[in-house]
């Protein structure tokens, strides 16, 4: 526990039988009190390393995306009290060592999301990332910094924390059950006035590590810009998207 808060760390996993050990090894144990595992039908050893790891592990009898596996933690971890859930990619490509400061924004009542930024800072290009995805995800961030009138560094990190009534409030099941869903949440927590906060997060590429390939990149940006345009819409009262219809808020 941080701050009297229930903290469940969910990872959301796809062939992470490589990489699934070291990352579980690096979370902080004396501030996560649990951490959940859904394997989305994973064709590697994902589900067994998990289990002899300890761990709580969902499993999806087919592949459903990123998106769904995503939708599937977050449930479970409501399920199961949490106050703040943390979405960890069990890739090793972020930190667990930067759990208790991601953490504790939300923790504190600072925040209501917090995201583990690759651009602030130099960690990007040094940990490996792609020239072309830097600079793609540098215009795109620009676009959406102008269209959802906002500021982020970048909003296209897989390391983010939420407070539970962020997660309860949110139409997440309105979302994408693909890559997209990670821009329509941050999207719809801007709609909806959220505070979102930011950390310097280094990050790792290598072979084990989960990535999109080229052809998914430029359909995950279009998708990107077709989220904007429809925020633009429903800010506006022209159209109303149901990514931004919620009878919780």
């Amino acid at each position: 526990m941080l701050f009297g808060k229930k903290i469940i760390v969910v990872l959301p996993a796809y062939n992470a039988e490589k990489t699934l050990k070291v990352t579980y090894k690096d979370i902080p144990t004396d501030v996560v009190d649990e951490v959940i595992l859904n394997d989305d039908a994973s064709v590697d050893k994902t589900v067994s390393v998990a289990k002899e790891l300890g761990i709580k592990t969902f499993v999806h009898a087919h592949n459903m995306g990123y998106g769904a596996n995503q939708k599937t933690c977050y449930k479970e971890a409501l399920r199961q009290k949490a106050d703040v859930v943390v979405m960890l990619h069990p890739d090793y490509q972020y930190s667990p060592k930067l759990l208790t400061a991601i953490i504790a924004m939300i923790a504190c009542g600072e925040y209501d999301i917090c995201i583990g930024s690759r651009i602030l800072g130099t960690g990007a290009l040094t940990g490996g990332m792609p020239f072309y995805k830097y600079i793609s995800n540098r215009i795109l961030t620009l676009i959406q910094n102008i269209c959802l009138n906002h500021k982020l560094s970048e909003y296209h990190t897989g390391y983010r924390a939420f407070s539970r009534r962020v997660l309860e409030s949110l139409p997440l099941d309105n979302n994408s059950n693909d890559f997209i869903f990670d821009n329509e949440l941050l999207t719809q927590a801007i709609y909806f006035n959220y505070k979102i906060g930011e950390i310097s997060c280094p990050t790792k590429y290598f072979p084990e590590a989960s990535s999109i390939s080229f052809k998914r990149s430029i359909q995950y940006g279009l998708g990107v810009l077709k989220v904007c345009l429809l925020f633009i819409l429903s800010k506006s009262g022209i159209y109303k998207s149901n990514l931004f219809k919620s009878d919780k808020i």
